[in-house]
């Protein structure tokens, strides 16, 4: 028995002092059982490799004993020599140099008696993966590839592959695939077909891209003879190399239907198989030969039920969720040749979370007037179950029938008495399909606007329910006489509530109810006007300044855009295409079907995008062209924050930015908003947020503050600001960008002059803002970044808050 390895050699760092002692102490004993013809000599050295691939194992770096390791390696012990080739294997690519010294011994091992070791030595020469020792290769391959012994020209069949990969010229050169085809289609034992196919498939689909010869020979692989030739022999291969032949069989295009009912007879005892692989692997092929042939391949589907569900019963919870979520792929192909075995898939207790919101998902697809009672009366108990994600899910699923049946009777009132329950996120759940509800059927309002609004929104927490709740109150204000008082109680709460989506349903819905209401909804749309124009989050404050223009417009085209008239939804869009789902089916069999995405999407690096995303979408690992892109909009925020600004407002406020004046930035130290508001209002608007209140530019502004009761007083235009004149003949003194007065200014020390700064002319300007001077370094070759539209040196100082030219 192997000693125990100390706790400190097992730290993955090769640094460790007893590591290193331990290294040493192998070395010794190695090279005192070098040359030694003791009777149990090789008992030592076994012991001895033991400890080494122990410490191997365990992280410490006994990379120096290869030398040691290399002179021991004469022996005829099996298991000694195995573990010399492991050790070999694992630090010759690290040491090229060292492992030279292994070729003499790997060779001769190749040439031995015994046909293990030579297995074991064709192996390990193979594994070595030194570029500069393939001409040792070839010669030991070759002869492999003709060994009595079928485990040695197993080995040698796999030993040619990894000679392409190694040097993809010596193995064509060495003519390995011609010898590798001739060997598949005469040797005798099944496995060294399989190990024939698989080499000569990975190394044609490498090749077919330089070579027209290596296409043509991936086009035999898949005639007429090679194929039949190794489905005749399917049950002679192991269960691996049965899913090679049977993904081989599944390219194959047969000629006439004869030909794909003698395959489909061939394969029928596979569908039986134990084996999950093996049937999903028949089932391809069944399903891929009669895509042309319609009839058949609706049987095709009711034939392979039966052993599906089988799988999904028998084996692992892993397995079941993999044949599961081929049934889905299948299930949705083809609902309703499921439906009547509809209570295979409930859930059972045992069952693990994913693999019960994955049979949520296929009742929801298999649902239809006949079984629509059972499954919906299964999933409204899964509604309280323990499991919070489960009984989300169920509820939704629930919400997916009724949006998918004619006859919904029974399922609203289910959903009704969801809301009954004292639990938050089933009440949320419910609302948001209670308004999806009602979107598709508007004749269900009164039933369940009536049980709607004795729901309070103190009571619900998610932002979701929360929203959906708050469109209701708005769409259904005229028939809910409590709906404006809700939504003042909303408004009023505005600051606490955190969630952007429920401002922005606020906004709509006080919006509604006002050209419902208008005299009760007065004050109300005021006061969520000035909230959401001083809302921090830009879609509201975007939003709110949209409302309030069209109100300032014309309140008939405000009507027409807010409420117009509503067509019931007759169909919700689905997540996937028909177009991806139809490549995923074309992946059957594979991670594709799992991941429910074709393979280029999480296999190609073009399509991951330049984020890496993590489960807290807040901390996103951003590339470097990322962010310069975040940057550049950060900076156009900043000098262009009103996108519904027209074009000549923000050329007013870019002219009175550009003259420097303080006043040009609207403050806001209104109590209805933040001091975050974003600055570029237009008069009338700036009103809403100032106390003081500018000057109106048309009557109709008066109008509109008056109907929202905000009592906004005229107020003069204040003084303009002063002009900016600049020096046509400025002198440039370096000098005076450095007085110890202008540092005073910005509290901060003087700026030093880069390396390159004397050679180009080093120009700066001071830019007044309401917050702080900022001070740019600009050079002749980087005038983009300047705010002045020429380039000259202007001089600012600070007199009583305000900017002046000096220059």
């Amino acid at each position: 028995m192997a000693p125990t390895v100390p706790s400190a050699a097992k730290s993955a760092s090769p640094s460790q002092p007893s590591g290193k002692s331990e290294v040493a102490d192998l070395k010794q004993q190695l090279r005192q059982l070098a040359g030694s013809r003791a009777p149990d000599a090789d008992d030592q050295r076994r012991d001895v490799f033991k400890r080494v691939i122990s410490c191997m194992t365990a992280g410490i770096d006994v990379s120096a004993a290869f030398g040691e390791m290399v002179l021991c390696s004469a022996t005829s012990d099996v298991v000694t020599k195995k573990m010399c080739y492991l050790y070999v294997g694992a630090h010759a690519r690290a040491h090229p140099d060292l492992a030279l010294l292994t070729i003499n011994f790997l060779q001769r091992d190749c040439r031995d008696q015994d046909p293990t070791i030579r297995g074991l030595a064709l192996r390990s020469l193979c594994s070595l993966r030194v570029p500069n020792f393939v001409e040792y290769l070839v010669t030991p391959l070759t002869t492999g590839l003709k060994d009595p012994s079928a485990y040695v020209r197993m080995i040698a069949a796999v030993g040619a592959a990894k000679l392409y990969h190694i040097s993809a010229t010596a193995c064509i050169d060495a003519d390995l695939p011609a010898s590798l085809k001739a060997l598949m289609l005469s040797d005798p034992d099944a496995q060294v077909v399989a190990n024939c196919l698989h080499s000569l498939q990975e190394i044609w689909t490498l090749e077919a891209a330089n070579s027209e010869a290596a296409a043509r020979e991936i086009e035999t692989l898949y005639s007429k003879p090679v194929v039949f030739y190794l489905l005749n022999k399917i049950k002679e291969f192991s269960e691996w190399a049965q899913c090679l032949v049977l993904e081989l069989a599944s390219k194959f295009l047969p000629s006439d239907n004869n030909e794909i009912f003698d395959i489909m007879n061939l394969l029928e005892d596979r569908l039986q198989h134990a084996n999950g692989a093996v049937v999903l692997s028949t089932i391809k092929v069944f399903l891929h030969l009669t895509m042309s042939m319609t009839d058949v391949h609706q049987q095709v589907y009711e034939r392979i039920k039966a052993p599906l569900l089988t799988l999904v019963g028998a084996g692992s919870p892993e397995q079941s969720y993999a044949v599961l979520c081929h049934l889905h792929l299948l299930v949705m192909r083809a609902p309703m040749l499921f439906s009547s075995d509809y209570k295979s898939f409930y859930c059972q207790f045992s069952d693990p979370s994913y693999v019960k919101k994955l049979k949520l998902e296929m009742l929801t697809a298999i649902a239809n007037e006949s079984n629509t009672y059972e499954i919906v009366t299964e999933l409204c108990e899964y509604a309280g179950n323990v499991d919070v994600p489960i009984a989300r899910e169920s509820i939704r699923a629930v919400g997916k029938i009724a949006l998918q049946q004619y006859d919904v009777n029974a399922i609203v009132d289910r959903l009704l008495q969801f809301l009954e329950m004292d639990k938050d996120y089933v009440t949320a759940e419910t609302l948001v399909l209670v308004k999806d509800l009602l979107r598709k059927y508007p004749q269900w309002s009164h039933d369940c606007i009536a049980v709607v609004g004795n729901i309070s929104s103190k009571n619900i927490q998610e932002p979701k329910g929360k929203a959906a709740l708050i469109w209701m109150l708005g769409e259904y204000s005229q028939d809910m006489h409590d709906a404006l008082y809700v939504l003042e109680s909303l408004v009023e709460n505005w600051d606490e509530e955190h969630s952007p989506e429920v401002r922005l349903h606020l906004l709509t819905a006080v919006m509604k109810c006002f050209f419902k209401r208008p005299p009760e909804t007065q004050k109300a749309l005021g006061a969520t006007l000035a909230a959401g124009l001083s809302d921090t989050h830009q879609d509201v404050h975007d939003r709110a300044l949209f409302y309030y223009r069209l109100l300032q417009y014309d309140p008939a085209v405000a009507e027409r855009v807010v409420n117009p008239p509503k067509q019931a939804v007759s169909v919700f869009a689905d997540t996937q295409s028909s177009e991806m789902k139809d490549r995923i089916f074309d992946e059957f069999n594979s991670l594709s079907v799992v991941y429910q995405k074709p393979s280029y999407m999480f296999t190609d690096k073009e399509h991951r995008g330049p984020f890496e995303y993590s489960e807290d979408l807040t901390n996103l690992a951003v590339g470097t062209e990322a962010q310069e892109n975040v940057i550049s909009a950060q900076r156009y925020q900043e000098n262009d924050n009103d996108l519904l600004l027209s074009t000549s407002d923000k050329e007013d406020n870019g002219t009175r930015a550009s003259n420097g004046s303080a006043t040009s930035t609207y403050n806001a130290p209104s109590d209805l908003i933040g001091s975050s508001l974003i600055s570029s209002q237009t008069p009338a608007e700036a009103s809403l947020i100032n106390t003081g209140g500018p000057t109106y530019s048309s009557q109709s502004n008066f109008s509109l503050d008056d109907l929202l009761g905000l009592g906004v007083t005229e107020t003069p235009a204040p003084p303009p600001p002063p002009a900016l004149t600049l020096n046509s003949k400025p002198v440039l003194d370096p000098g005076m960008l450095f007085e110890p007065t202008r540092s005073s200014i910005i509290n901060e020390p003087p700026i030093a002059h880069p390396p390159y700064a004397k050679q180009l002319h080093p120009m700066y300007c001071f830019r007044w803002s309401a917050s702080k001077l900022q001070v740019l370094f600009l050079c002749s070759e980087r005038w983009s970044y300047c705010f002045l539209p020429c380039r000259m040196y202007c001089q600012y100082s600070i007199s009583e808050g305000t900017a002046q030219n000096q220059g």
